[in-house]
Order: structure tokens, then sequence, then C-alpha cells
């Protein structure tokens, strides 16, 4: 039995994978080679697909796929900042586009209708390569990414209207204000019955699935809401991605939603190899060579022009010129409901097949340099950043004289996330004194009042000066964006030499760059995630405290020693200093149930049962430096010990009691040894 798109979707895996290695070889993202596959195979080289129609609507799974995988790692706080953005963003952005684009097709003698349409093809970009390419680089949790999903979703909503107004731009369609009316009212009331049903019984089908305890049933619950959302919107004239967007949201609120992202997650990236490959299909080979030159030209004032007209969406925010170059270089190319678009289009003689061919053409190239825009952008936008006139920057730096930070030994906290509400909580239960930055400003206006707060790049050096960096003990960065945490530790170390810089990072491969940059402690998540999953296991299996923190601590001392060899550190006295992380200072607070209180130095011997030195102790607002041998430990004392990291990890539970186990812990602790 023959079945031809089996063996035509075969044919393009076998391909794709040798085009793909060879790409991976030059350094080529994934999304470059599938492109290429999809030329290769398209009708002007190859021509191994005959049925290229099913396979677009194949396709075109694989993006509602990705749009339902976003909308499910959504949260409702993230969710909920992302309203402005999108909204306000997203309709200055397709506003200027095509106003320029009209503007400029008038100047040129075409007709308006023309220019509009034009617009409209223009103002999309590509949320399946955009969020992929994001997604690969861990990108979509920065302002950056934010900002970029917020401006793709609106995209998204206005490729309705946009197909609406195709036959009436082309003078073929009359609506009447009742069928519009009828049309948005009909809408309301399906949306609106798929909310209740979200509300009321969505959560009740995903229980009734997940006490079946089959993975089928629950993979198959899955696609059949993603799939099912699509097509209603779909029908509603809408587009499929934003139905499957709308389904992720909705199952985002489950309480069972982790337990659905992962079984879908392999569907989606074998439907979006299918969507970049059909994408390069559409390039006609013999219709770019012939028109090399004019359409390189095009493409290249297409994204100036798309990048510049992008650019105030996201400045009119608040956010840096920074962030704007980033997210304006991130959306510089074609969308894919342009191409549906430009269908419509042609169908209805809003342009000719000349136009379309060179539409096409100039489509798969932006798209296929997206990744290496994408790469490029925060150089670039380093660049722009350093290109401010001199004035501008006396103006800053008399600005940040005025409002100066008076605060000294202080700590900063870069990033007002979880991570940072939770330092700037126990610093302040602490009383050590903070200052907040955080680059969006919705977070900046909702804490203004409750937070000493402001708003501002921290990789600028201005603004690094007006926190107080030269007078601050401590610095933590606690943001998203590798390139800004680099460059926030690069200026900060050079304003202050003895400052201890804290950098949070998500790799492990990214900390020993760090370091080298300056950064004293580089957190990694996937480090930390990985020690929190072994504690958590051990704890199950009744492994003592103590043993489960020793293990900790010597895991973290073999991976940090390792990273550190991996930094080339060339000064002796660098390396002398490289050491130094292996010991540290510990305070422990000495509760009243610990078997040491009443005990004298001497009689403790923790430095030769437990490996540690006592080198203060704080009693009653002072602090007894170097205490002698008779000194008596009481009750509250806040003790100060030095010694390996192991060891000081170990004798934590010693200080906090409860005087009977730590007895038996002591006693058993030299036969075991």
């Amino acid at each position: 039995m023959e079945v031809p798109l089996l063996y035509e979707i075969v044919i393009i895996f076998l391909l794709s994978i040798v085009v793909t290695i060879i790409c991976n070889r030059l350094k080529l993202p994934a999304t470059v080679g599938f492109l290429l596959t999809g030329v290769l195979c398209g009708p002007s080289l190859l021509g191994i697909v005959s049925n290229r129609e099913a396979i677009d609507h194949v396709a075109e799974i694989g993006v509602a796929m990705l749009l339902f995988t976003i909308g499910m790692e959504l949260s409702g706080e993230a969710l909920n900042r992302l309203k402005r953005p999108v909204f306000l963003g997203g309709s200055l952005q397709i506003g200027l586009t095509v106003l320029a684009v009209t503007s400029l097709t008038l100047l040129q003698g075409g007709a308006w209708q023309t220019g509009v349409f034009w617009g409209c093809l223009v103002a999309l970009s590509s949320s399946a390569i955009v969020l992929r390419i994001m997604q690969e680089r861990g990108t979509t949790n920065t302002p950056n990414g934010h900002l970029s999903l917020a401006i793709l979703v609106f995209q998204d909503i206005m490729v309705a209207p946009m197909l609406l107004c195709v036959p009436l731009l082309a003078g073929k369609l009359e609506l009447s204000l009742t069928n519009m009316f009828f049309s948005i009212l009909w809408v309301a009331l399906v949306l609106g019955g798929v909310l209740l049903f979200a509300r009321l019984g969505l959560n009740k089908l995903m229980e009734a699935v997940v006490r079946t305890r089959t993975r089928e049933i629950l993979l198959l619950t899955t696609l059949g809401l993603c799939m099912g959302m699509a097509l209603l919107t779909s029908a509603l004239g809408l587009s499929l991605s934003l139905g499957a967007f709308l389904a992720g949201l909705l199952l985002a609120r489950s309480q069972y939603s982790m337990s659905v992202i992962s079984g879908i997650l392999p569907y989606r990236d074998v439907f979006m190899s299918l969507f970049f490959i059909s994408v390069g299909m559409m390039l006609d080979v013999n219709f770019f060579g012939q028109h090399f030159l004019q359409i390189i030209f095009n493409t290249l004032l297409f994204i100036v022009i798309k990048s510049l007209l992008t650019l105030p969406a996201v400045l009119v925010q608040g956010y840096p010129l920074r962030t704007g170059i980033l997210t304006s270089l991130s959306l510089a190319q074609v969308g894919e409901f342009s191409f549906v678009l430009a269908a419509s289009g042609l169908a209805a003689g809003l342009f000719d097949m000349e136009a379309y061919q060179n539409f096409l053409a100039m489509s798969v190239l932006t798209m296929m340099l997206t990744p290496g825009l994408i790469a490029a952008a925060p150089r670039l936008a380093d660049l722009v950043a350093g290109w401010r006139n001199e004035k501008q920057l006396e103006r800053e730096e008399e600005k940040a004289e005025a409002q100066a930070c008076t605060l000294e030994d202080h700590l900063i906290i870069i990033g007002f996330g979880i991570s940072g509400k939770h330092l700037a909580h126990v610093a302040r239960e602490s009383r050590i004194p903070y200052t907040v930055l955080e680059m969006n400003p919705e977070t900046v206006s909702r804490y203004k009042d409750k937070e000493p707060i402001a708003h501002g790049d921290a990789s600028q050096p201005v603004v690094l000066e007006h926190l107080g960096v030269e007078n601050a003990r401590v610095l933590a960065i606690i943001i998203s964006d590798p390139a800004a945490v680099r460059a926030i530790t690069i200026e900060a170390r050079r304003f202050n030499p003895n400052l201890y810089i804290v950098a949070r990072t998500r790799f492990v491969t990214e900390v020993a760059p760090l370091r080298r940059l300056g950064a004293n402690d580089v957190i990694a998540e996937e480090f930390e995630t990985s020690i929190e999953v072994f504690s958590r296991v051990l704890t199950q299996y009744l492994v003592p405290r103590q043993d489960i923190d020793t293990f900790a601590a010597r895991i973290r001392q073999e991976n940090y020693r390792m990273i550190r060899r991996l930094s080339n550190a060339v000064d002796p006295l660098d390396e002398l200093v490289s050491r130094l992380p292996d010991m540290g200072v510990q305070a422990m607070r000495l509760a009243a149930e610990s078997p040491l209180c009443s005990q004298t130095l001497l009689q403790s011997r923790l430095r030769q049962k437990y490996g540690v030195t006592v080198v203060a102790i704080h009693r009653h607002g002072e602090v007894q430096a170097s205490p002698g041998p008779e000194t008596r430990f009481e009750p509250e004392d806040i003790v100060y010990l030095f010694g390996k990291t192991d060891k000081l990890y170990a004798i934590k539970p010693l200080f906090s009691g409860p005087r009977k186990e730590h007895a038996a812990a002591a006693e058993s602790k030299p036969a075991t040894a």
C-alpha cells in the first residue's frame, strides 16, 4: 500500500538529519538547517515534495503547539504583567509599521490600499522562530523575552482583522454594521463559554484523567484541548495558534499543568521542524538567483525599517535603549501568518506574482538571518548605547550626583523577581540597608511606595554610581539576561575592587566566565537544583540531615574547584585568593537547647572534634574578638567560626540542639570513624 505523504515526510526527515549535522559543524542553529532542507526539497531544486499543501497544514500544527507550550509556561503574575506590553506595545508596533509603509507607498505613487496591505505583511513577525530561539538560549524570562512575546501575541490577535481587511482593501466585500455586530457577539459568547468551562469544569476533567494513571489518556486529553481550542478560534476567523495559546493559558491555571507539558514537547518539536522545512520550500531558487541583488537590498532595508519601527513600542513603556534594540532585532523578520495573508492578497489582486515571489524570497531570507541577528543583538546594543554624546552623559552624571545614594556598606539588588523579593525581605528583617534596581517599569511602579526601588539599566556606569556601588559591600545580580549579568559584573568590579559580587546564572558553563570577569560567587540554577533533588531523595531514605549537608558541601567544593581550574588564573595572588572559597567564616546563633551552652571554649573542643575555630563572639551588642579558652558560651550568642565549608555545614546541628540527639551523635561519631 502506497502512502505518498508518508514517503515524502521520511525523505524530508532523512535529508534534514544530514543538513542539520552539517550546520551544527558550522555552528549554525538547527533552525537554519531545517530552512535549508526545505529549500533543497522544494520544487526549484530536488522537487521531492509534490503535495506541499499537506505539509503546510501539518506544519501549522507545530506553530499551534509552540504557542500552547508558551501559554503553559506563563504564570498568572507573568500574564498580568504582560497586559500593558501586549496592547500598548503591540498596537503601537503594528500601527507605526502600517503607517510608515503606507506613507512610503504613497510617496512612490502607489495606492493607499496597497500600502496598508504591505504594512500588514511587514508588521507580522514569526512566533515560531523567535520563541524557539529564545527557549534554546534561555532568554524567555528576560525583559526582551517578555516584550517579544507580548508583541507576538498581539500580532496573532490581529491576524483575523487583517485577513478581513484583504477583500475590503481589494473592493470585493461589503460588510454591514449588523453583520459585524453579530460576528463580534458570537465570538464573545463562544469565548465566554470557554472561560466558564475553564473555571468550572477544567480542573474536574483533569483530575478524572490524572486519576486513571494512564499516560496515553493524559496525552490525548492535552492534544484534544489544544487542537480543539485551536479549531474553535479558527472557526471564529482567528488563527489556530492563538487558540492553542489560549488553551495553554487555561491549562496553566490547573493544578495538573506540570503533568501535561512534558508529554507534548516531543510532538511539538517534530511538527515545528516540519514548519521550518515548509517555509524553506517556498523559496524559488531560480527567481532568487535572477534578482539576487534586489532581494538582498530589500531584505536589509526591511530589517532596518522594521527594527526602527519596533523600537518606539518598547521605549514608550519605559524600558532602556538596550532592551529596545534587543527586542527590535528579535522581531525583524517576516511572520508565518504573513504567508497566509500574502496568498489572500495575491488572490484578491493586491499585488502580482513577481511581487509575491519577491516577498517570499525576502521572507525566507529574514527568517534564516534571525538566529544570527538575535545572537549579535547584545553586541550591537552595547555599541549603540556607547554612542551617546558627551553632553547627554554630562547631564546624566550631574543628575546622578544630585540624587547620589547616601547609603554605605549596603546591599544592591539587581532584579526584583522572586529571588530579589526574597533577598529584600531577609535583608529588611536582618536590618541590612539595601536598594533595589529593576528594569520593568510596571514592577517599579507597583513597589515604589513599599521598597527602596529604582528603575534603570545596571549595565550603565551612571546607574551604578547612582546606586552607590563605590560604597556598597555586596552586589546581588538576580536577572535572567546572561549578557547583562556579564556587563554589570565588569562595570561594578571597575568601580569597586572590594565589592562582593554574587551573580545568578542558569547553567554551570556560565560560572567560570563570570568568575573571570570579577564575580565572587556565581550560583548556577541547574547545579543548585540537582543538590536540592538529591537532598529530598536522601531525606526520604532517612539519611541524617548532617550527612546530607556534608554531601552537599563536598559536592559544592568539588564542583566549584573544577570551575576555578577552568578559569585559567595567571596571577599567583589570584591563584591564592581562588582557594579561599574552600574556607570561610560562618555566623552561628547558639540555641538554648544546644549542648554547648554553659561550656567553655576549651571544654567544647570544637577545633579537635569538628575542625573549626572560633574567631569571635557577638553578645549583648558587643563583639569579643579572639575569645580565650575560658570564655563560656551563653544562649543567643552569635559565634563566628572559621574553617572548611563542609565542616561549617556539618556543625550547624550542634548549635541548634536538641541536647540529647547531639550528645548521641557526638558519642557515635568516633565509633563510625
